[in-house]
């Protein structure tokens, strides 16, 4: 199902398939291919193997550590990683603030931040969703005093992810709470050892404990952090959210996801012959197949167009398809895994505890996958929030 690329295209997706199979460590490659939880060292190794090799930050440019790779060889990059069993890249530094700091902040915010995310000297985490204030963003209520050189912060983030394991969280504040929603809020950058911080987990559908809650009491920040202007964060988190919903599509992802659908089919029988061979099951990978092309050719649209302002309306195309075509292939395996997917334990995601049951080990965490994708219509901006975006942005209605 490839396009139809250059000798030069086909050359560097070569090499960095070669370097996948050669660098990535075994243990975290069976990990990732038998959809079980991975560790912050996890993320950490492959990182810094990725930074030695250059390739530590794929969308930055040159100036900054990055590649300067075309949005092509970016897209590339990623699939052949992804089908190589390496994990995802963590976008809170890389696909996130890295970008926000990148055109918004100052030369010294930038020296100071910039060089430590691609080898992961600096874990990120996001503050923007709380109670209450999830889809409907500008209505957040954590405030930010200024004291002099130092802002006082009070309030609670929630569906922070890998919050646990961050260095530094960025965060969207309250600074003027007289201004109209969009226009009182900062961006500030918070290190998570600071005083006042607390998180705590939030157990999701599949049992995980990646998603957490974090509290800020009289947390103190240095004025120097603040991220470019105050009462300009509307603005930055904007900028933000079309990387991230960019990424959220999740191109690489699926490409993994449909060869192991193919290969769990074609070894699952059925009346005789493979599910694989089953017409309305062929049928339906088929189908899915052609989605993920067409996603493929999207996505390559979207980031062609980008002249340095961001992804724009676009993004919320790239997330809504991407998160549906993602929740299928999920659907599709669980329909091919049947009752095999029905006893599920938490437990069997963690390396070490697979099932002593007869059904195949991809079975197992069938239902943890199935289950902990149904969150994609809703990070990121919900669904029905991205319609409105592009009903008013794309459309002009």
């Amino acid at each position: 199902m490839d396009l139809s690329f250059s000798r030069e295209e086909l050359a560097f997706r070569l090499e960095v398939g070669a370097f996948v199979r050669e660098a990535l460590p075994a243990d975290i490659k069976n990990k990732v291919l038998r959809h079980q939880r991975l560790e912050r060292d996890d993320y950490v190794r492959w990182h810094r193997i990725l930074f030695e090799r250059g390739w530590g930050a794929p969308a930055w440019p040159v100036e900054h550590g990055g590649t300067g790779w075309s949005p092509l060889q970016r897209m590339l990059f990623e699939i052949e990683c992804f089908r190589g069993g390496a994990p995802r890249l963590l976008p809170f530094g890389l696909s996130m603030i890295g970008p926000v700091l990148i055109k918004f902040s100052s030369r010294a915010m930038q020296e100071r931040f910039l060089p430590r995310i691609p080898p992961v000297l600096d874990f990120w985490c996001q503050g923007y969703s709380e109670p209450g204030a999830g889809s409907d963003l500008a209505s957040l209520r954590t405030r930010a005093v200024r004291h002099g050189e130092r802002y006082v912060v009070n309030g609670q983030k929630t569906w922070n992810t890998l919050g646990h394991h961050a260095d530094w969280m960025f965060c969207l504040v309250r600074t003027d709470p007289q201004a109209k929603p969009q226009k009182g809020i900062s961006l500030l950058l918070i290190d998570m050892k600071s005083p006042g911080i607390s998180v705590r987990p939030i157990v999701t559908l599949d049992g995980g404990r990646e998603i957490n809650e974090v509290w800020l009491e009289d947390v103190e920040v240095p004025a120097e952090n603040l991220v470019g202007e105050e009462n300009r964060g509307w603005t930055y988190a904007k900028y933000l959210l079309g990387h991230e919903r960019t990424g959220i599509a999740g191109i690489g992802h699926c490409h993994r996801e449909l060869k192991l659908l193919k290969e769990i089919a074609a070894s699952t029988p059925c009346r005789g012959r493979s599910m694989l061979e089953e017409p309305r099951m062929r049928d339906k990978i088929a189908r899915i197949e052609m989605e993920v092309m067409a996603l493929e050719m999207l996505l390559l649209r979207v980031a062609a167009q980008d002249d340095g302002s961001g992804p724009g309306p676009q993004a919320s195309i790239l997330k809504i398809r991407g998160s549906e075509i993602q929740q299928d292939l999920a659907m599709l395996q669980m329909e091919i895994a049947g009752l095999n997917a029905w006893p599920y334990d938490p437990e069997w995601l963690v390396a070490g505890n697979e099932p002593a049951i007869s059904a195949p080990g991809w079975a197992a965490p069938a239902t943890a996958t199935y289950f902990d994708l149904r969150k994609t219509s809703i990070y990121g901006g919900a669904t029905e929030v991205q319609k409105n975006i592009i009903a008013k942005m794309i459309l002009g209605f």
